[in-house]
């Protein structure tokens, strides 16, 4: 038999299973330090998160070499993601039988000197070697990160057998990699950190199962004595997520034989009702949205976790309109929803974007352009998440001017308004099968009617409904908000449809539209005047399908445009043409400005970092 020896990394990949929260870090960390980097996910959602995260935050990772250089490429095939990599890190569920058959699976696909390492933070590596061969077991061990960039500290742990050469050469690669790397000197569950703090969480969960203290209470006392910046106990857990922290207090009870107080009931309370923590649009022990901080607001290592990359569109208006291609001078922008990351522009040279939208199975944005104003040259446009591939999917002339545009994610179908052309329209992702669902006046006999140009949409998928606004003229109080069903009645067409409804009418000028997670609200902006114009505004929809009175949330903004909503951490971001990019809590208070005075700002679309986990 060849003698082991330790793998060369020149050309090959650090692999990383699992591209969720801590997944993405840790690729970021190897990222930028220039090593190359594989991330697979078997849902494609995570590794365009993942890949959309490192590229967009690897600013936070201090790189030491050019972030233009990186190389880091999402898989859903396991093989191809591993079969060069001379290290490779686990990151799936804390599920050890998921982890025995993954080793067996590495043992099998990967280079007979490559490094295979689990990021557990419960199980140790000796547990995972149940189906591999004594030689594979003695080239693997954990790997356990904290929460990089804030906390670089990464525990090395045996497997029992790990051969003692490799723990030098990682030491020197994770120190490369900004990594603070620190050797357990012997197996042990929870390693060194966390065998701490699973004793003081473990008594914190009893403290609240017990109904001695609420969440609030017990981490005012904790903040008070021991922390003076970091994360209390209670938030963290959220942060981490409360199924996981149930997972490894089940194993902690079962390897230990400890009784369980009431913690394991007190948890699975929260995670039958989906109250999972930060992840979740329902919260955990905290509300939704208590660990999403903005640049202005005192941030610990567990928050901003969760916190969304922001899409938004500069329509160019800032440019001297008396310099030649004025017109062609739009923007998309990506930025972070803490307000933290420096903007950056992914696409440029469009002809007045104003609607945008992505689709995270797909991995693309689209985007409206309204084109030259008077002319019919309006266009949509698609691109990958980092501003590649862009390509015209309705080319110039096919709509007139179209302005929000609405993703059906499920059905893979684009909506879309045309202000001047008085239409709506769907068709599918690639620009297939265009449909007009709604006429309300021909462009060619005349544009002049403000009252019938169509400017917002949002689909309701919970009402087979799609709703749309007509704006009407400046200061005339006529705009509207209509609703149809998503199916046309059979034997009508667009000019003639039955089902039109008028929801809302007499508003100043009502632009963009979005609906909550549970289709319960209709949201939308209005660019009117003062003091119903230039607002946030929100109706409730009852059961019977009738609206409540509408709600003026929030005022004072400058041309408002764009809205997108925050279903996982309950949070409303706006945009208007005076340069500034909003958010708001779902009731309209807590105002915080997140980017301004850097363009003239339209559409805006969110990038979840963190979608539902999917089973490696």
């Amino acid at each position: 038999m060849t003698p082991w020896k330790l793998p060369s990394t020149a050309g090959r990949s650090v692999g990383i299973l699992g591209a969720g929260v801590l997944g993405r870090r840790i690729g970021a960390c190897w990222a930028s330090a220039g090593y190359q980097v594989h991330i697979r996910d078997p849902d494609p959602r995570q590794t365009n998160a993942a890949l959309q995260y490192i590229t967009s935050e690897l600013w936070r990772y201090k790189p030491i070499v050019d972030p233009n250089t990186i190389s880091v490429r999402g898989f859903q095939n396991m093989e191809h993601a591993v079969e060069d990599s001379w290290l490779v890190i686990e990151c799936v569920p804390e599920k050890l039988n998921m982890k025995i058959d993954l080793f067996a699976e590495l043992e099998n696909i990967t280079r007979p000197d490559a490094i295979l390492a689990s990021n557990s933070s419960s199980y140790k590596s000796r547990e995972m070697t149940a189906m591999v061969k004594p030689e594979t077991a003695q080239r693997m061990l954990n790997t356990h990160y904290m929460v990089p960039p804030t906390i670089r500290i990464v525990e090395l742990m045996t497997s029992g057998s790990t051969r003692p050469e490799i723990f030098p050469f990682l030491l020197n690669h994770f120190r490369a990699s900004g990594m603070m790397p620190v050797i357990a000197h012997k197996e042990s569950t929870g390693f060194i950190l966390n065998r701490v703090w699973a004793a003081i969480k473990r008594e914190c969960l009893m403290v609240l199962a017990e109904g001695v203290a609420s969440p609030q209470e017990l981490d005012a006392v904790w903040t008070e004595m021991f922390i003076e910046n970091g994360s209390p106990p209670c938030t963290l857990m959220d942060s981490v997520g409360l199924d996981t922290v149930s997972l490894i207090e089940k194993h902690y009870i079962q390897e230990r034989g400890l009784q369980d107080r009431g913690v394991l009931p007190f948890l699975q309370k929260y995670i039958d009702e989906g109250r999972l923590g930060a992840k979740s649009s329902k919260g955990g022990l905290y509300p939704p949205n208590h660990t999403v901080k903005t640049a202005n607001q005192e941030q610990a290592s567990y928050d901003n976790l969760h916190v969304p990359s922001l899409y938004f569109l500069d329509i160019g208006w800032n440019n001297d309109p008396d310099d030649v291609g004025f017109y062609r001078k739009g923007r998309i922008f990506v930025g972070s929803a803490d307000g933290r990351s420096p903007l950056k522009v992914i696409a440029h040279h469009l002809p007045m974007p104003d609607g945008i939208a992505l689709s995270q199975k797909a991995g693309k944005i689209f985007w409206t352009n309204m084109g030259t104003p008077g002319q019919n040259d309006g266009s949509i446009m698609s691109c990958n998440l980092d501003g590649t591939g862009a390509r015209v999917i309705i080319p110039p002339g096919a709509v007139h001017t179209p302005k929000q545009l609405s993703v059906d994610q499920e059905n893979e179908v684009l909506y879309f308004s045309d202000r001047e052309g008085m239409r709506v329209f769907r068709c599918g992702v690639d620009g297939s099968n265009l449909q007009t669902l709604v006429r309300a006046g021909d462009w060619r006999k005349g544009i002049d009617d403000p009252t019938l140009w169509c400017v917002g949409i949002t689909v309701s998928a919970r009402e087979g409904k799609f709703y749309w606004t007509q704006k009407g003229p400046p200061r005339g109080a006529k705009g509207r908000i209509y609703r149809a069903s998503i199916e046309m009645p059979q034997g009508f067409g667009a000019s003639n449809r039955p089902d039109v409804e008028v929801v809302f009418d007499h508003l100043p000028e009502p632009v963009d539209l979005a609906m909550d997670e549970e289709g319960s609200a209709l949201y939308w902006t209005d660019r009117g005047e003062l003091p119903n114009g230039n607002t946030l505004n929100r109706a409730a929809l009852n059961p019977d399908g009738s609206f409540s009175k509408h709600q003026v949330l929030a005022r004072n903004l400058h041309e408002a445009i764009g809205l997108a909503i925050d279903k996982k951490n309950r949070y409303i971001y706006a945009t208007d043409l005076g340069g500034a990019v909003y958010r708001f809590n779902m009731d309209g208070s807590g105002k915080q400005t997140i980017y301004e005075d850097q363009g003239a700002f339209a559409g805006i679309a969110l990038l979840e970092q963190a979608v539902p986990s999917s089973s490696l």
